[in-house]
């Protein structure tokens, strides 16, 4: 069952949904709050993984970030703190809940809402469990790392001219998001393969994403989620979010901590098949039994 909820977050309205499991039950159910990527919206994936988690038993809420789908604010902007702070208010709407209780609520994010999974659960002690699916330890690394010299210096001398664009004008330019953010030609195929006819039509992001970006380091603050643990997921052929983000993020991470690895997968495959069946069967294990 599903049931659609507004609240706040910094001021601006947010739109949520909050999925319950079907079985009846009369005593309080774990939560689990579910970040979604970068232009992820509440309908992409985020219904696929609620699913998984009400048959299991726990009561998950997703979102629209600030600016994204039906919330209100600047339309399409990153804003990695500020997705904290969405992910913050969602957490609250959910283990103020009834049939929740409140000291079993956990998180999991996927893709840049992995990133974010973490620093709310490094700032939030409330979150008591985390998993996280294909996301990145370090904004720079990740921006630079996948791309060959003469992409980074382009991709510099593009933000340097947004930068100025912003203080002078106000304003960001906006572009597609393949452009924007590092995609391997396979899986830019998996991207609009995953959208044909879909109703949701990903929206320009402001160039901004970039300067955003290069300043957010989850393995930062990993570190301060232990002693609760943290579940991560990673695909060997990652062509977006390499595996080496999740090994470096789970090197610094304390104990108790998992890696799980899944062999000939890319980024985008992680959500469909029997890559979504492992990764869902290993968070479910997880939050059972750390929930």
């Amino acid at each position: 069952m599903k049931e659609s909820v507004a609240f706040y977050s910094e001021g601006m309205k947010l739109a949520g949904d909050i999925y319950v499991p079907d079985d009846p039950y009369d005593g309080l159910r774990p939560g689990v709050v579910l970040c979604g990527g970068y232009t992820g919206v509440k309908e992409v994936y985020a219904p696929d993984f609620a699913a998984r988690l009400a048959d299991a038993g726990y009561v998950c809420m997703a979102f629209d970030y600030k600016g994204w789908g039906g919330s209100d604010g600047p339309a399409n902007r990153l804003d990695p703190y500020g997705r904290v702070w969405d992910s913050f208010a969602a957490a609250t709407v959910l283990s103020e809940r009834d049939d929740v209780d409140a000291e079993r609520v956990g998180v999991l994010g996927w893709s840049y809402g992995g990133a974010t999974a973490i620093w709310l659960a490094a700032t939030d002690p409330r979150i008591r469990c985390v998993a996280v699916v294909v996301t990145i330890g370090n904004g720079r690394r990740w921006m630079e790392g996948v791309r060959s010299e003469e992409e980074v210096a382009a991709l510099r001398e593009r933000a340097a001219k947004d930068r100025l664009a912003r203080v002078q004008t106000g304003e960001s330019e906006a572009a597609p998001p393949p452009t924007v953010l590092y995609m391997s030609a396979r899986e830019k195929e998996l991207w609009a393969a995953a959208r044909a006819g879909s109703a949701v039509v990903p929206a320009p992001v402001p160039l901004e994403f970039i300067d955003e970006t290069m300043v957010f380091h989850p393995e930062w603050v990993v570190d301060k989620i232990a002693p609760r643990p943290l579940l991560l997921i990673a695909t060997e052929k990652d062509g977006v979010t390499p595996p080496e983000e999740s090994r470096s993020l789970y090197e610094l991470a304390g104990d108790p901590k998992k890696l799980v690895m899944i062999p000939e997968c890319g980024h985008f495959e992680i959500y469909f098949g029997e890559p979504f069946d492992q990764a869902c069967t290993e968070t479910v294990a997880w939050f059972d039994s750390h929930l």
